[in-house]
């Protein structure tokens, strides 16, 4: 079994509009048009047997409805959905009490795109209560390709978190924080977190006419990477993609290509998801 533990769709009405905007913004490709039949179209190429859906909440409007969709397609064409979380939602405990109700395993945050730090208040009552009802939280971490030179999730901001809430279940999205990798290891090796590969391993790819350097483009190497793992352990590090911004069946191939053990690998592209999600 092969487990994504970092992907995500839009609805089919806009999910063009998004990839489109998403990749101006970046300056980096999609793999896949967006949509849930194109992620699963993805994942029956790359071998891949289950993805976790991550929504964002842009705007704490949109929120119910994003948690609806997410009911609605949990379970279904292989596919884990998680919800969405927003930190200015005025009915942020009964929106997270209603995912726990319907079956939802944990929620999505992404502290850049939702302008707040993880760890002021609105982000700490969301952990805490996420935590007690059961609920993994996965965040944003580190950079965004699409906010150079911004940060609301660095790794000392989430040891101070971790400081006030306690040992949480938490995924720390593309490996700990995205080129924020040496801070990475210095500041939350001796928590509990977990980390998800996404996007943390090779290069960006970035569209035709990018205003990328080239010394932009390199991520981490196979040897840092493997040297995250060896701080942290195997047991902590879950696959992902952030599929539509990767290929799936490249960044399967990249984990595989590195020199890991069998039980090391084993435990990065299935057996901690496994156990998280309770599969």
């Amino acid at each position: 079994m092969i487990i994504d533990f970092h992907a995500h769709t839009f609805p089919d009405r806009i999910a063009s509009k998004a990839i489109a905007g998403i990749q101006q913004a970046s300056q980096a490709a999609a793999f896949s048009d967006g949509t849930v039949s194109g992620l699963t179209a993805s994942m029956s190429a790359a071998g891949i047997d289950r993805s976790v859906v991550l929504p964002v909440a842009t705007n704490p409007a949109k929120l119910v409805s994003m948690n609806n969709a997410a009911i609605a397609q949990n379970g279904k064409d292989g596919l884990i959905c998680f919800g969405a979380m927003h930190p200015l939602a005025e009915d942020w405990k009964q929106e997270l009490d209603r995912l726990a109700r319907s079956g939802i395993q944990g929620i999505k945050l992404h502290p850049l795109y939702q302008g707040v730090d993880i760890d002021d208040i609105r982000y700490l009552r969301i952990l805490g209560r996420a935590s007690e009802l059961g609920l993994i939280t996965i965040t944003h971490a580190g950079n965004d390709i699409a906010y150079p030179g911004q940060i609301r999730c660095s790794p000392p901001m989430i040891a101070n978190a971790l400081h006030q809430v306690g040992n949480i279940p938490l995924v720390l999205a593309h490996m700990g924080g995205w080129k924020n990798w040496d801070a990475v290891a210095e500041h939350l090796a001796d928590t509990g977190v977990y980390l998800d590969t996404a996007i943390s391993l090779g290069a960006i790819t970035p569209i035709d006419g990018h205003n990328y350097r080239e010394s932009d483009l390199p991520l981490l190497s196979a040897e840092a990477f493997c040297k995250l793992v060896d701080r942290f352990g195997s047991h902590r590090i879950l696959f992902g993609t952030d599929s539509p911004w990767a290929d799936q069946k490249q960044a399967l191939q990249a984990i595989r290509s590195l020199p890991l053990t069998e039980s090391q690998q084993e435990d990065i592209l299935f057996r901690n998801a496994q156990g998280l999600l309770s599969l």
